[in-house]
């Protein structure tokens, strides 16, 4: 089972705002299990805290901009970015400014940070929301579209195109976050010369220079206005006449804008809230598309916030029936397990076929066959006794019995022909012979039934 993690320690980047030109330092902090990303305005009266989370965005239009009341920050991409692809679940970020400082337009200094203080694992396990069908979003005025298909690991590519001569399509794929470091964090953020001005109008990119992105020259202007934009950018004159891209570095990869871009929506993904297992292909994607996506999939979150574990009935099962009768004393017609597919330190995930020749059926009801909720919490815990006794010595010398039965739900009927998939997790770790779990049982997709019990394991005499 996979844990969430956060910082060892804490550390602190110091550099430019890309909008306001102010001198910003950003500190990223160790934080509880389950905080997620928050952002604290320091600078501000009562230091405000911003939850990192996509309902947040206020503003897409040059970056992602997040907000409660009168807090804002915005250029958190990189910094989300960073967190997201490294695997951190869980920071407290403080900022003395209104955004994050722009660094060299890339994730890289976040990340050689991160590495530097080191990752820690914690408690409680990651909550992955795994993608079971394909989900899309698209923007009919920026005709851009987001997909997200199943996959095994989180995975994107992404696809740009810009009527330029220099930058017309590309496509960047990262299959592996473990990848992130070396082949997108140090890709930096772009800028066409034809959208300086109209920038500089609006009050934007007061910190930008040739050191924190790459500016594209596509289209001759007058040597006049190239200077004008120059002196108020305090960046050496170019030659109006050389177009191209005017930086002092050069392109670190030939579709290192496509890079970026696959970088910004890795941040906006971080957004969610929850990390994700799936493919995400991009069609030219931005801040807002990203955005409206993330939303979407906390909406499907919402929907779908307990997940059935993935089953495949063709692969062999780790616990057959056999095993199980080694492990429990339950014998027909009460043993209402049939097979464990999935078992770790903390859980286990169990099946049950139910058939129309249960002997209970003859009774409950004979007219209108329903498998009785009172089995369904016996079933959960049979599987939490073999969880329990998969880690004992000579399991058949223990029973284990029921001590107590809480938050117990009945979502839908179980009838003839259901397969009932069973999670149960530990709650606490097993102390004196009794512990606590949490199940849920599945048929399908959906929830059937829950409770939390806690259950006694006693050496028989």
């Amino acid at each position: 089972m996979f844990k969430q993690t956060t910082l060892k320690g804490s550390f602190s980047l110091f550099g430019k705002g890309l909008h306001t030109g102010l001198q910003l330092t950003v500190t990223f902090n160790p934080a509880p299990e389950n905080y997620g990303y928050k952002i604290q305005r320091i600078d501000m009266e009562g230091q405000p805290i911003i939850e990192a989370i996509a309902e947040n965005v206020v503003e897409t239009s040059r970056g992602t901009v997040l907000a409660r009341g009168e807090a804002r920050c915005s250029t958190v991409e990189h910094g989300m970015a960073a967190l997201y692809a490294m695997g951190i679940d869980n920071c407290h970020i403080t900022v003395n400014g209104p955004e994050f400082p722009i660094l060299e337009g890339s994730a890289l200094k976040y990340v050689e940070a991160i590495q530097r203080v080191g990752i820690e694992e914690q408690n409680a396990p990651k909550d992955f929301y795994v993608i079971k069908k394909k989900i899309e979003v698209h923007d009919e005025a920026s005709d851009s579209s987001i997909i997200i298909l199943p996959d095994e690991q989180f995975s994107i590519t992404a696809m740009i195109s810009f009527d330029s001569q220099y930058l017309s399509s590309q496509f960047a794929t990262l299959d592996d976050m473990a990848d992130f470091a070396t082949e997108i964090a140090p890709a930096r953020t772009f800028v066409f010369v034809r959208e300086i001005e109209p920038l500089l109008k609006a009050g934007l990119i007061k910190g930008g220079d040739l050191d924190n992105a790459i500016v594209i020259y596509e289209r001759e202007i007058s040597q006049e206005n190239l200077d004008k934009l120059a002196d108020y950018m305090g960046v050496e004159r170019k030659d109006a006449t050389k177009l191209g891209f005017i930086n002092d570095k050069p392109l670190v990869w030939r579709n290192e804008p496509a890079r970026h871009k696959l970088l910004d929506i890795i941040g906006d993904m971080a957004l969610i809230g929850r990390p994700i297992k799936g493919r995400i292909i991009a069609t030219r994607p931005g801040h807002t598309i990203n955005n409206k996506f993330a939303r979407q999939m906390r909406r499907e979150i919402r929907a779908h916030e307990i997940q059935a574990p993935n089953y495949d009935c063709n692969e062999a099962p780790l616990m057959n029936v056999n095993r199980i009768r080694e492990l429990l004393p339950h014998r027909y017609p009460m043993q209402l397990v049939d097979k464990v597919i999935a078992i770790g330190a903390n859980s286990i995930v169990a099946i049950k076929n139910v058939t129309a020749n249960e002997p209970f059926f003859q009774g409950h009801f004979p007219q209108e066959p329903v498998m009785p909720g009172v089995l369904q919490i016996e079933a959960l815990a049979q599987a939490g006794g073999l969880l329990v006794l998969n880690s004992v010595e000579e399991p058949e010398r223990w029973s284990t019995y029921f001590l107590k039965i809480d938050g117990v739900k009945f979502r839908q009927k179980v009838v003839p022909g259901d397969t009932l998939i069973f999670k149960v997790e530990l709650l606490a770790p097993l102390r004196h012979g009794i512990s606590s779990m949490k199940g849920f049982a599945f048929v399908g997709e959906k929830v059937v039934c829950e409770a939390t019990f806690t259950a006694q394991i006693v050496k028989n005499k």
